[in-house]
């Protein structure tokens, strides 16, 4: 709360300021006019990934742009919410906070002003603040060669940060109140400092939501300041500062996914019954099953006394200078300081105490002619981690969620305790490495990903584009990324030696391009691109194996792409058309440490049309997600092992128990939790010049939940509405209903299918959300 009394007390300032100052220039738009601000990319440049200011319809990837307009009218608040107007960007739930997003059916990188940022541990990390950004870049494939090497490789959404106006004052506060006592506040203001050559911008912003969840909330505050300066008309500088502090709920959804909850909403119940006759959640547990009942959707496995929150903060520099007429140069500096503290009632456990991650790259641009231009880059990236992790306790599928809280909570045994190391009082972790206590050969500690890393990233990339006639043109590029990396353990067991290793690794990356105008409106491209990635685990950093050595499979992840695809944009026409085909390999990271192949090839689409009168926008989207005759592995093989045989009239129990951990031999299967087909629309039309109405969907076709293909989420649809008003050029109301159908919708809990057969994610029913926006 201490920062949201400082937003409040920067809102009533600035209003006053407004208020108090007649002579602050309004500036007067015009119905057509507006859409100067339009709700389709076809007029956007996109600069960082591969060079400055280049043009949609200039890059040989598929790419999304989505501006500051369309992240309010598409109601984007959430990586999520990407998959309104971005094909194939289906994603998980992230445990109900996305940290990534998820491209082509695999995780993503999240990059801002260029530069990646920590988010978490995959797909369970910290949720994004929108405060401080503008415009988000959502490019298909690995980062190209100026990025560099990376650690997630679906694709990549980069956030651009809000810059000042340097020109006039402006400002506006955002208000707004949901269902589930969820409200929020924001003031952004900017001006000049000297007009013309520098200015400031802050944005400051509250959020307090209740949730329709069992045991949920998020609350959250974010102050974000940025300066600009242009001293000359060769030289700009961009400075932007985010101080980002956010509780929020681990929400698991709804164990036990059977094909009954996700058609009927029906539950089966029963507490589990470990091995030895303990009724506490762990593994190998079978339940026999007392009943069938139909679960509220809003009772998820959740516990009041669960700890998750995180504060981070955020500096970035972009300084631009150009020497000469053929030479410019682009330096870029990034530092970001992450801690996270969660503690849950299940033994999960997961504290980084302390990450560090600084960055510097510097591009240099050579245009030879007006037909041939290099880059050439020099990257250097620091990441320094401290954490804690322990997860090997965790046991959901025997959890009775219809009972008392106590069957949510595992404490733990002498014998779990004696496998761990005491953190601080009553919480246990992972050790960083493996120790032989005994010398009995065997290591005697139960791991996860427990570690005190530092690495070095140190790259060289060079790209050339060329224009070769007025139709045809080439982009190729290469990169090589030295990697010094260090692991050790932070919590050794008592009277061991604190286990330690490095190791040193070269990874390269490469791309090739070539574009070609079929006509003025049409160009065709072809582009590939190879890349060698690490694997990750909490906030970027390297954990030890059971042989206490840096595995060199954190080094193995080799990521290939083939896109072909068409772009269509005609200078006289409204429309924005464009469709890629492409076939994808990429390697997921198992928990285990171990990579499994994944390759996926298929077809997207999208079109927009935006006039002042109305606009609209389509997105369809076909992807086969296989197993790359890789093995992989799953919390348990399925749902129907926890349970017994003794209610056949319920579930045909197998009796095995669970979790039980289970693996699967290298095949093709198909990939699960991802759907192969879906579609998205939005639209939207001005009733009369101050009121205007919306419409939005996405439809997904069914897939399965789980590796062995025993329970699936049906063909599944929401629809959204809104409706905005102006009572003048200042002032707003906005209101948006989401799942206005009230569909009973179901999404996978975590990317990589591991939960499948274990957890289900219940979407939200119908809610509203008003919002009112004052521009001064």
């Amino acid at each position: 709360m201490k920062y949201a009394f400082l937003a409040l007390s920067i809102c009533v300032s600035f209003a006053t300021l407004a208020k108090a100052n007649s002579d602050i220039e309004v500036i007067h738009v015009s119905a057509d006019k507006l859409k100067a601000n339009p709700l389709s990319p076809k007029d956007a440049s996109v600069s960082g990934p591969f060079g400055d200011d280049l043009a949609l319809i200039d890059i040989a990837r598929a790419i999304t742009p989505i501006n500051s307009d369309m992240i309010e009218q598409l109601n984007i608040s959430t990586l999520q919410d990407i998959l309104a107007v971005t094909p194939n960007s289906y994603a998980a739930s992230g445990f109900g906070a996305s940290s990534l997003p998820t491209l082509r059916g695999q995780l993503g990188e999240l990059y801002q002003d260029g530069v990646r940022r920590q988010a978490g541990n995959n797909g369970f990390g910290i949720p994004v603040s929108f405060n401080a950004i503008e415009q988000i870049d959502v490019v298909k494939g690995a980062p190209p060669v100026l990025f560099g090497s990376s650690q997630r490789n679906g694709g990549f959404v980069n956030l651009h940060s809000k810059t000042p106006n340097i020109q006039s004052s402006q400002g506006k506060v955002v208000l707004s109140a949901g269902r589930w006592d969820q409200y929020s506040a924001q003031v952004d203001y900017s001006a000049p400092i000297v007009e013309g050559e520098s200015g400031f911008r802050v944005s400051a912003e509250h959020i307090d939501n209740g949730s329709y969840y069992d045991y949920s909330g998020y609350e959250s505050d974010s102050l974000f300041a940025a300066l600009r300066f242009l001293p000359d008309d060769k030289t700009s500088w961009d400075l932007n500062f985010e101080l980002y502090q956010v509780d929020y709920t681990d929400n698991a959804g709804i164990n036990r996914p059977t094909q009954a909850l996700i058609d009927d909403g029906l539950y089966i119940t029963g507490q589990g019954v470990q091995p030895n006759g303990s009724t506490i959640a762990g593994a190998n547990a079978v339940v026999s099953p007392t009943g069938q009942v139909v679960i509220p959707r809003s009772q998820v496995l959740t516990d009041p006394d669960n700890i998750n929150n995180a504060t981070t903060y955020l500096l970035h520099s972009t300084y631009k200078r150009q020497l000469n007429d053929k030479t410019s140069i682009k330096n870029i500096t990034y530092f970001q300081h992450l801690q996270r503290e969660g503690i849950a009632q299940n033994s999960f456990v997961e504290i980084i105490d302390g990450a560090d991650t600084a960055q510097n790259r510097t591009e240099l641009n050579y245009q030879w002619d007006q037909d041939q231009s290099t880059i050439f880059a020099f990257d250097v990236r620091y990441n320094k981690v401290k954490g804690y992790s322990q997860f090997t306790t965790e046991a959901d599928l025997p959890i009775d969620l219809t009972g008392p809280i106590e069957n949510r909570r595992i404490p733990l045994t002498e014998e779990q305790q004696a496998r761990l190391v005491e953190l601080r009082p009553g919480v246990f972790v992972s050790p960083g490495g493996q120790y032989d206590l005994n010398n009995d050969g065997r290591g005697d500690f139960s791991l996860s990903d427990t570690t005190n890393s530092t690495s070095w990233q140190t790259g060289i990339a060079i790209q050339h584009d060329s224009r070769w006639t007025n139709t045809l043109s080439t982009n190729v590029g290469y990169r090589l990324d030295y990697y010094d990396v260090k692991a050790s353990d932070p919590i050794a067991p008592l009277g061991q030696v604190a286990a330690s290793d490095t190791i040193d690794e070269i990874l390269h990356s490469a791309q090739a391009s070539i574009n070609y105008k079929l006509t003025p409106e049409l160009t065709s491209y072809i582009t590939a691109s190879y890349n060698q990635a690490t694997s990750n685990s909490m906030a970027g950093g390297t954990v030890l194996g059971s042989d206490n050595k840096i595995s060199d499979q954190n080094f193995a992840t080799d990521n290939t792409l083939a896109e072909v695809g068409l772009k269509y944009s005609p200078d006289d026409s409204a429309w924005y058309i464009d469709g890629a085909l492409f076939n994808q390999r990429r390697s997921l990271r198992n928990r285990d440490g171990s990579n499994t192949g994944i390759r996926t090839q298929g077809f997207e689409a999208q079109a927009f049309y935006d006039t002042a009168a109305y606009w609209f926008s389509v997105g369809y989207s076909y992807i086969d997600a296989r197993y790359d005759n890789s093995a992989s592995s799953q919390d348990s093989s399925q749902v129907a092992d926890a349970f017994d045989n003794s209610r056949p009239d319920i579930i045909n129990g197998t009796s095995i128990g669970a979790p039980n951990f289970a693996s699967f031999a290298p095949s093709t299967q198909r990939v699960q939790g991802i759907p192969e087909q879906s579609v998205s629309f939005n639209g939207g039309v001005s009733i009369t010049d101050n009121w205007d109405v919306g419409l939005g969907g996405i439809y997904t076709k069914s897939y399965p939940l789980d590796y062995l293909a025993t329970v699936y989420i049906r063909d599944q649809y929401t629809l959204n509405v809104n409706s905005r008003y102006s009572f003048n050029e200042q002032t707003s109301l906005r209101l948006d209903i989401s799942n206005v159908t009230n569909q009973d919708n179901w999404r996978p809990v975590f990317e990589g299918g591991y939960f499948g057969s274990t957890l289900v994610y219940p979407e939200l029913p119908i809610h509203a959300k008003l919002t009112f926006q004052h521009n001064f």
